[in-house]
């Protein structure tokens, strides 16, 4: 028996409430899954609360915790080291699993305690990473909150999404549904470079049109856009074109961040792959996470000149609408009647909504969901 410090899956600040996590299985992995261990743990509670979230929502589920897609800029790679695990290979290699994250669920959402809150997910790490395909937990939650039917939203990077489509279409019909497909670039040499575990984002971009068409509304964050290597105007037309030719309800876009962590893996990979951009990158992460605030402003507006250009629909990522499909009116409805359930109107669908909080800088850092 191995006791694991566990932080709450989406808490911003690792020092609050911490508690102990046994992992009662390491099981190695085997076939196509080689190289990875998974350690099974009994979560104690399966909805977290975020509070102060400002993207419309306040509640999240995450079964998994690191992410095979291995992505080098990945921000939630710090969580990691909360359980006495490293942020770089082991955050890759090895994946822990809430193995009772659905029969969890269903107790959770009994109705005497839970009000019907849209719940968020992906905003950790992707629930349709490579582990899904053996332990199908996020599947079982989406039948969960489709039975009950309470509104979500997906956040993810894979084309095993589409696996789900059937589940996710007639989810759709019975509450609000959103699923976001993160496509920062389709240049294959910094995909291959930064994203070394993901689909390809061709892929990715036909996931989009393909959700769409069976009528799950699906958008799009361009994300992150990587100085130097995914910044070029004539790159981000490419995937601006593409995802708006696909459908894609809404085109949002973000600019790197880097969080101490994250810096201390991604800039070595940068060196590997593109040593003459390394000096560039400490100048602009020097003192701070994030990119001047001048650079974020002039992305985003060449994002929303390429997508208003290209026919399609530009966001905020802060957007409610957006990131849930629940519009700012809707957001604002609930946030005024906390501890009832409302009725509001989400393109023509009908579904309970739950309080949503005030922005909190130290929430908006943790759940940039990039």
């Amino acid at each position: 028996m191995t006791a694991m410090r566990w932080d709450l899956a989406d808490e911003p600040r690792p020092q609050q409430t911490l508690f102990d996590e046994p992992v009662f299985e390491r099981q190695p992995g085997l076939g196509e899954y080689r190289g990875i261990e998974f350690l099974h743990v009994r979560a104690q509670r399966v909805i977290n609360e975020v509070k102060g979230a400002p993207f419309g929502f306040r509640y999240t589920i995450n079964p998994y915790r690191g992410c095979t897609h291995a992505c080098t800029y990945c921000f939630a790679r710090p969580t990691h080291t909360y359980l006495d695990l490293d942020a770089d290979r082991d955050f890759e290699r090895r994946i822990v699993v809430k193995v009772n994250a659905v029969s969890h669920l269903r107790s959770e959402l009994d109705p005497r305690r839970w009000r019907g809150d849209l719940i968020a997910m992906g905003t950790n790490t992707d629930p349709y990473q490579r582990a899904e395909g053996k332990y199908r937990l996020t599947r079982g939650i989406v039948e969960v909150l489709s039975e009950f039917a309470n509104p979500f939203s997906i956040l993810t990077k894979s084309t095993l999404v589409l696996r789900d489509l059937p589940l996710l279409a007639e989810a759709a019909r019975r509450t609000s549904v959103r699923v976001n497909l993160s496509i920062g670039t389709l240049d294959e040499e910094v995909w291959r470079a930064t994203e070394p575990g993901t689909p390809h984002p061709l892929r990715r971009v036909r996931a989009v049109e393909q959700l769409n068409a069976a009528g799950v509304p699906c958008g799009v964050l361009v994300a992150p856009v990587l100085p130097g290597l995914s910044d070029g105007p004539d790159q981000l037309e490419a995937v601006v074109e593409a995802c708006v030719a696909a459908g894609a309800r809404s085109i949002s876009t973000v600019l790197l961040h880097l969080r101490p962590g994250v810096r201390d893996v991604f800039l070595p990979r940068l060196a590997a792959s593109h040593p003459h951009l390394v000096a560039d990158y400490r100048r602009r992460y020097r003192d701070r996470a994030y990119a001047p605030r001048a650079d974020q402003q002039a992305l985003d507006a060449l994002v929303r000149d390429l997508v208003r250009r290209h026919g399609g629909l530009a966001a905020d990522r802060d957007d409610p609408e957006h990131m849930t499909g629940r519009s700012p009116a809707a957001s604002e409805a609930a946030a005024h009647e906390p501890g009832a359930l409302s009725v509001v109107a989400v393109r023509g669908a009908r579904q309970p909504a739950g309080p949503v909080p005030a922005p909190d800088d130290a929430a908006a850092d943790q759940l940039s969901l990039l």
